[in-house]
C-alpha cells in the first residue's frame, strides 16, 4: 500500500521506510510555508497540502526538531533553519555549540509530531520524544542534522554513532511512527 509522505529530506524518507516497511513510501514536497508555532501545526499544514493532491489515500507529514533546556527550547520549530536560510547542517551545529558555550545544563530532547490523513480525510496527530544531552563536540558519521551532537539518555554515544536499528528503536521519529503503526493496524491497513 502507498503512503504519501510530505518531505524532501532523503534521510527522513529512508528512516520512515525502515520503520514502516509494510508501505511503499512515496515522497511529495508540499512546497508550503510552515507558519505554525508548534510541530503539530506544521505537520498538519504539510499533511493537508499532500492530502489535497492524493484524495482517498493515506498521507503523512512530520515536523520535528531539537529543543534545548538552557536555550529556552531553541532551536525548536526553527531547527532546520537555526543558522538561517538556506538550511545548513554544519552551521546549525556550530551555532548550537556556540550558544551552549559555558553552559552546564545541556539537557535536550528531540520532538517529532506526525500528522496522518486517512483515505476518508480524517486527521490524526501523534508525538514522539527522545531525551538526552548535547555533547561538547560532534561525534559519529551516521544520522543527519543534530545527530552527531545528541546523546540519548542511557547511552554514551551520539545518535550519529548508533546503528540505524538502534536509533530507530529509541528516536523521537521512531516513537512517533510506532504510534502511527498502531493507528494503521487499528484501521486494518497493515
Amino acid at each position: 500500500m502507498k503512503l504519501f509522505v510530505a518531505t524532501h529530506n532523503p534521510h527522513k524518507l529512508r528512516e520512515i521506510g525502515e520503520i514502516l516497511p509494510d508501505f511503499t513510501v512515496c515522497a511529495e514536497d508540499p512546497d508550503v510555508e510552515e507558519t505554525a508555532p508548534d510541530f503539530a501545526g506544521n505537520a498538519l499544514i504539510k499533511a493537508r497540502a499532500i492530502a489535497a493532491l492524493h484524495e482517498g489515500c493515506w498521507v503523512m507529514a512530520d515536523d520535528s526538531g531539537l529543543e534545548v533546556e538552557a536555550l529556552g527550547g531553541e532551536p525548536g520549530v526553527r531547527s532546520a533553519r537555526y543558522a538561517g536560510e538556506p538550511t545548513n547542517t554544519p552551521a546549525n551545529n556550530a551555532l548550537l555549540l556556540k550558544n551552549l558555550a559555558g553552559k552546564t545544563d545541556r539537557r535536550a530532547h528531540f520532538t517529532c509530531c506526525v500528522a496522518l490523513v486517512d483515505p476518508q480525510g480524517r486527521e490524526h496527530v501523534v508525538e514522539g520524544r527522545c531525551y538526552g544531552t548535547i555533547a561538547q563536540a560532534a561525534s559519529g558519521a551516521g544520522g543527519f542534522g543534530y545527530d552527531p551532537l545528541f546523546v540519548p539518555d542511557g547511552y554514551d554515544k551520539s545518535f550519529a554513532e548508533l546503528t540505524a536499528d538502534e536509533k530507530n528503536a529509541i528516536s523521537h521519529r521512531g516513537r512517533a511512527l510506532a504510534e502511527v503503526k498502531r493507528l494503521l493496524a487499528g484501521a486494518s491497513v497493515l
